[in-house]
């Protein structure tokens, strides 16, 4: 299975995680967690967000540190 490269894979992790500290007080998650939570799953070969960020983590923590930043696309 292919990986997404680690910048990409931890700005996935970042953005979902600020666009759930941002969601209602109700819970319910806005569109772009909704969004962010689906790339994470395709990104992770996962179908719950749960176990995609549990992946993610995995990855990201056993991937050597970059020797020099990493750009990374932004846009929304």
């Amino acid at each position: 299975m292919l990986r997404p490269h680690p910048a990409v894979l931890r700005r996935l992790v970042d953005d979902y995680e600020s666009a759930l500290a941002g969601a209602p007080a109700d819970g319910t998650p806005s569109p772009r967690a909704r969004d962010l939570a689906y790339t994470l799953c395709v990104s992770t070969g996962t179908r719950d967000v749960r176990l995609a960020l549990e992946a993610a983590r995995h990855w990201l923590a056993a991937a050597p540190a970059p020797d020099h930043p990493t750009p990374v696309a932004v846009g929304d």
